[in-house]
C-alpha cells in the first residue's frame, strides 16, 4: 500500500464523462489498497471564461477580486469528481486550497507555497477517504484567497505530496510520459522511462512544456518522486516501467546505467529573440552599462557573447523572450547613444536548440558531435551556452526542425 498524490489537469477532466474516467482510475488505486489525494485543474476552458469576464468589467481588474473569480473554477471540478467517487462506493471529500490551509505569500496572480497544514488530511486519509483538492490556489496570512500563476496545480501537488511525504507525485496529461523530444517534431521520439531532476529542470526551461519548472523545482528540492503519464491510458500495475515517465534523483546504483545515455533528450524554443550593439567601448564595466538598464526594464537575458575587441571596441550580443524585443531594443538604442556605440541590430527569427543529459559530465566529445552533425546540414550556429549537462545553441529560425531531427539521429535518441 502506498501514499499517491495525482493530479489531472484540464483535459483530463474536461467533460463529466472524462471526470467518470477519471474517478475510475482512482478506483483501481484505491481497490489495489492505496492512499490517494487528488488535485485537480479547472475544467479545459473554464479559466479562459473566467478571465474573459472579468476583462469584460474591467481590463485591468482589482487582483484580489481577480483570484477570488479564477479559483472558483477548480471548486467545480473538486466537487463534481468527488461526486463521481462517493457515486462508486469511494468515501471521498473536496477541499478548496483555503480549506486546506495552502498558506501562500500575497503576490495574487502569482502566489508561492509557504506551508501546508496536513493534520485534516492525515485524518481523512486514516478513515480511508479519498482527498480531493483544488490545485491553482491557497490563502495568505490574512485570510486572502491567492492563485499559484501558470503551472500551479502541478505545484500543489507536489508540495502536498511533499508535506505528506507521499510515496509518489503523478501528473496526468495528455502525453503518455517526456519524450526524447517533441514527437511532432520528430515522430521517431522516444519515451523516456527515467529521468533525473537536473535533466527534467534543464528541459523545462530550455522549452519543453510537458512540466512546469516550478513543480520540478519543488520536487526537487523536497525530494517528492515524480511521475508523469497519460490520463487516457491504463495503469499497469504489473510494470512500473510501462507507465509513464519517472522524474527522480540519480541514484549510485544507476551510474553506469546513466552514463551509457549520453544525451536523455532535446529541448528547443521557439520564443527568442536577439540583440547585438555594435562597436561599444571595450573597457571595464561596459557589460553592465548595457544590461544593467535591461534588467533595471525587468526584461529577462539568456544568453551572453561578447567579441574580442579591435581598435578598442567590441560587440555584444543577447538573447531575450522575442515578446521583449520591442521594447529591449527601446532601451538598447538609448544605451548605445550614451556609450557612442555604432549601430544596434534586432532579431527575432532565430531559435534555441539545446541538447540535455548527466552523462555529459563523464564523456567528451558531446559538443563537437553536436557541432559537426549540424555543420553537415549547413545549419550556421549564432550563439553557444553550455552548463554541465546541457549544451545550447541558437540558429536560424528555418533551420529548427531540420536541427533537431539531425541531432536527435546525431545521437541516436530513437534507439
Amino acid at each position: 500500500m502506498a501514499l499517491i498524490v495525482q493530479k489531472f489537469g484540464g483535459t483530463s477532466v474536461g467533460t463529466t464523462e472524462r471526470i467518470e474516467n477519471v474517478a475510475d482510475r482512482i478506483g483501481l488505486f484505491r481497490d489495489r489498497g492505496d492512499d490517494i489525494v487528488v488535485v485537480v485543474s479547472a475544467m479545459s476552458g473554464e479559466t479562459n471564461r473566467l478571465i474573459s469576464l472579468a476583462q469584460s468589467i474591467s481590463q485591468k481588474p482589482n487582483e484580489r477580486e481577480f483570484d477570488v473569480l479564477l479559483s472558483t473554477g477548480e471548486q467545480v471540478t473538486i466537487a463534481l469528481l468527488s461526486m463521481a467517487l462517493n457515486k462508486r462506493g469511494y468515501e471521498a471529500r473536496s477541499y478548496t486550497g483555503s480549506q486546506v490551509h495552502i498558506l501562500t505569500d500575497s503576490a495574487h496572480n502569482k502566489a508561492r507555497i509557504l506551508d501546508i497544514e496536513e493534520k485534516n488530511l492525515r485524518t481523512d486519509l486514516d478513515k480511508g477517504r479519498v482527498i480531493v483538492v483544488a490545485g491553482f490556489q491557497g490563502v495568505d496570512e490574512d485570510g486572502n484567497i491567492t492563485t499559484l500563476g501558470r503551472g500551479g496545480s502541478d505545484t500543489t501537488a507536489v508540495a502536498i505530496a511533499a508535506a505528506l511525504k507521499a510515496d509518489e507525485c503523478q501528473i496526468y496529461t495528455d502525453v503518455d510520459g517526456v519524450y526524447t523530444t517533441d514527437p511532432r517534431v520528430v515522430p521517431e521520439a522516444t519515451r523516456l522511462e527515467k529521468i533525473t531532476f537536473e535533466e527534467m529542470l534543464e528541459m523545462a526551461s530550455l522549452g519543453s512544456k510537458v512540466l512546469q519548472i516550478r513543480a520540478v523545482e519543488f520536487a526537487g528540492k523536497y525530494s517528492v518522486p515524480l511521475r508523469v503519464l497519460s490520463s487516457f491510458d491504463e495503469p499497469n500495475f504489473d510494470d512500473e516501467g510501462a507507465n509513464g515517465t519517472l522524474i527522480t534523483f540519480e541514484q549510485d546504483g544507476e551510474e553506469s546505467e546513466m552514463e551509457q545515455a549520453l544525451i536523455s533528450g532535446i529541448a528547443f524554443n521557439r520564443d527568442e529573440a536577439k540583440l547585438t550593439i555594435l562597436g561599444v567601448p571595450d573597457e571595464p564595466g561596459v557589460a553592465y552599462k548595457i544590461l544593467g538598464p535591461i534588467g533595471d526594464s525587468n526584461i529577462e537575458i539568456d544568453m551572453i557573447i561578447q567579441n574580442i575587441g579591435a581598435d578598442g571596441t567590441t560587440d555584444f550580443t543577447f538573447t531575450v523572450h522575442r515578446n521583449d524585443l520591442e521594447a529591449a531594443q527601446e532601451v538598447l538604442t538609448n544605451t548605445a547613444q550614451e556609450l557612442g556605440a555604432r549601430e544596434v541590430i534586432g532579431d527575432d527569427k532565430i531559435v534555441k536548440i539545446s541538447i540535455v543529459g548527466v552523462g555529459m559530465r563523464s564523456h567528451a566529445g558531446i559538443a563537437s558531435t553536436m557541432f559537426k552533425a549540424l555543420a553537415e546540414e549547413g545549419i550556421n550556429i549564432n550563439m553557444i551556452s553550455t552548463s554541465e549537462i546541457k549544451i545550447s545553441v541558437v540558429v536560424d529560425e528555418k533551420y529548427l526542425e531540420l536541427g533537431v531531427r539531425t541531432l536527435h539521429a546525431a545521437f541516436d535518441l530513437a534507439e
